[in-house]
């Protein structure tokens, strides 16, 4: 079967930036739907997106849909006839349903049966449905109309390329009749260009400034503006999203170095980047030290025979927005940071749990509260806390809301806070996401805490539990990001107590009864997941939950000890034993005696398991002091053999009492060692 090049193109105003990659690959899905769908081979596929079209290059396509046959299968013949012969409501039904006369139905078989043969298509007849169908399902919001035409997309359509190896593809889509004239730059190459062939496309488009393959300009424009850093001593900072977006507004890209005074490297580093790259989309430069230069970089659409023009334009442009973060810096400046407090009395962060002030209140006190259990200075953390949401209220936050915790840092260092006091400002809000940066100081880590479990408490405390996708005020994250603090820079702090003190702090405000225990079991519950993405069982998170660790990272070294020990080759005997003591303890009537009396002993076994446990306890009491629990419990699987010998030798419900009641106590005391670090009867 022959095959040719299909190439489509659909050009239009520019397109919005931030959707073009999403809208490409769409476009590319659809066509590959209907292709497919339509029985369709070919060879390859490549999607192209530039600000003022989307291109999909499909490589050696069938250029005829294969024939096809249909079988259909009807109802059995006995209930298509009746006695007389004479067809039924079914079998009369089943010809309509195929859309023949009951004639063309075969009879001969023991269910009437309908089959015929449909000869395939020629691609070219079946290409502009499949076209305009992924039109129309592209990610849009939105769609406009322009002019008085009725159709719709998500910017007005200026022409149409659709050509099947030479032969242009006859339709018109989106009110665009289909033909081989492309459009090339918009100043360096308004007049038509004509696509020669599908494969030739990129190239014929390139000789009229427009490249078409997206990721060809983000090659580009990356290296370039690498090239361009290194001779200015500096390095470019390129966030992958400001990348995506700049390559999304260029046909031609052309990188230029830019400048802006020197005075401005007064303000905060990060508004001024924040500005830059947000508002102009500018790679700023940094120097060795990771300081600000007083150049950027911007990516001008045009080669222009005079770049120094575009130069003078851009540093004419980005210079009001950095006075205006100047001003803000400045005028901020004229007071302490501490008296921005005053107005956040008057801001609410929870109509029944009061201003954002006594918010910061309760984080300093329950900050004081964390820094000692996690090494920290109680005065500092109380003093940071404070503070912690003071810059909320300031001109630069109120303009730049990125800014939230960083110019509070900026403040804090002018006003002569500690250098921790001040990185705590910013370090409250970290994680800021999933695997982000955490606090790098002990204040910036009570402060976190504290400010997250003020959250929890509070929200949960006036019952507004999240529930399913809603979480206004994202206790699922606070949790998270409490743990992850506690166990990746291994910090002690035990939440009960933690929780029990922010839980006072709110008085009347929550309703307190059964409160700390909720919040520890969110807290806690949030932990499977953790495991979970990390490949942990359930059943170990469940082993160690069953105790009801109050500190997170006991908690994790507990877990990663059981994983361990889920290795061992008498792992799965020992879980299988401590289900089985676990059952009979739960079955026993009445108290389980505190002591183990010998005396009561009959058996060998039970002399030996006896001996074993005694032995093991010695050993793994300093084991668990030190939290040393993988050790703890590769020392208890040398249990397995004295423990399968009893259960081997002994009936545990003995007829006496006495000896049955202590070799309860003896497998009480069994199970008491393995409980010193999980419940690993959870584990079969």
């Amino acid at each position: 079967m022959s095959a040719q090049d299909f190439l489509v193109e659909l050009g239009t105003e520019e397109l919005p930036p931030k959707a073009l990659n999403t809208l490409a690959d769409a476009f590319l899905a659809g066509i590959e739907k209907g292709l497919l769908a339509a029985g369709l081979g070919f060879e390859a596929k490549q999607v192209y997106a530039a600000p003022r079209r989307l291109a999909v290059l499909i490589t050696k396509l069938a250029t005829q849909q294969p024939d096809r046959s249909i079988n259909l299968d009807g109802p059995p013949r006995q209930a298509a006839f009746d006695t007389e012969g004479n067809p039924t409501q079914a079998a009369l039904g089943f010809a309509k349903k195929c859309g023949v006369e009951l004639s063309e139905i075969d009879q001969s078989g023991p269910k009437l049966r309908y089959s015929q043969s449909i000869a395939g298509k020629p691609t070219v007849s079946l290409l502009p449905t499949i076209v305009e169908d992924s039109l129309n399902d592209l990610p849009i919001p939105k769609r406009m109309r322009w002019g008085a035409r009725k159709e719709e997309f998500v910017r007005p359509t200026q022409w149409l390329v659709m050509l099947l190896g030479d032969q242009v593809v006859d339709c018109t889509i989106l009110a665009q009749k289909a033909g081989r004239d492309s459009r090339g730059h918009r100043f360096h190459h308004p007049e038509s260009v004509r696509i020669t062939s599908p494969a030739n496309y990129l190239n014929d488009l390139r000789a009229a400034y427009v490249l078409a393959d997206a990721n060809e300009r983000r090659e580009l424009i990356s290296t370039r503006t690498a090239e361009l850093a290194t001779r200015q001593e500096g390095t470019a900072i390129v966030p992958p999203e400001l990348l995506d977006e700049v390559t999304a507004l260029v046909e031609w890209p052309v990188p230029l170095v830019c400048s802006f005074e020197e005075r401005f490297l007064d303000v905060p580093q990060e508004a001024l980047i924040t500005t830059m790259q947000d508002n102009q989309k500018y790679f700023c430069l940094l120097d060795a030290d990771g300081k600000l230069l007083p150049r950027f970089i911007t990516v001008a659409n045009i080669e222009s025979k005079d770049p120094q023009q575009i130069i003078d334009g851009n540093e004419k442009v980005v210079r009001p927005r950095l006075t205006d973060a100047e001003f803000f810096f400045k005028q901020d400046k004229k007071q302490k940071l501490e008296d921005f407090n005053l107005r956040l009395q008057n801001v609410v962060f929870q109509e029944k749990l009061g201003s954002v002030y006594d918010k910061a209140e309760r984080v300093s006190r329950l900050a004081a509260f964390i820094a000692p259990h996690i090494g920290g200075n109680a005065q500092w953390a109380a003093r940071a806390g404070l503070l912690s949401k003071c810059d909320l209220a300031t001109e630069m936050v109120g303009e730049f809301p990125e800014m939230q915790g960083v110019a509070g840092y900026y403040y804090a260092l002018n006003d002569g806070e500690p250098e921790d006091v001040a990185l705590a400002l910013n370090e409250q809000y970290m994680p800021r996401g999933a695997g982000a940066e955490l606090p790098t100081t002990l204040t910036g880590a009570a402060v976190a805490i504290a400010d997250k479990l003020d959250t929890l408490v509070g929200i949960f405390g006036v019952g507004m539990l999240p529930t399913g996708s809603k979480d206004p005020y994202a206790l699922r994250r606070a949790a998270l990001g409490v743990l992850r603090i506690l166990i990746d820079k291994k910090l002690d702090l035990d939440l009960t107590d933690a929780v029990a003190f922010a839980v006072n702090s709110f008085g009347s405000k929550v309703k307190a009864a059964g409160l700390a225990d909720s919040v520890l079991e969110f807290v806690f519950d949030r932990l499977r997941a953790r495991y979970e993405d990390e490949g942990v069982d359930v059943a170990t998170y469940l082993s160690v939950r069953a105790l009801k660790p109050g500190s997170a990272l006991d908690f994790d070294q507990r877990v990663q000890a059981v994983e361990a020990f889920r290795k061992l080759p008498e792992a799965a005997a020992l879980a299988a034993v401590n289900k089985r003591v676990s059952n009979l303890l739960s079955k026993l009537e009445g108290s389980v005696p505190s002591t183990v009396e010998a005396k009561y002993f009959d058996n060998a076994a039970e002399f030996s398991l006896y001996s074993a446990i005694q032995q093991a306890d010695q050993a793994v009491q300093p084991m668990a002091a030190a939290r040393q629990y993988r050790e703890s419990l590769a020392r208890l699987a040398a249990l397995r053999e004295p423990v399968d010998a009893f259960f081997e030798a002994v009936m545990v419900n003995a007829e006496d009492a006495k000896v049955r009641a202590n070799r309860y106590a003896l497998l009480a005391r069994l199970r008491g060692l393995f409980l010193g670090v999980a419940d690993i009867s959870l584990l079969g």
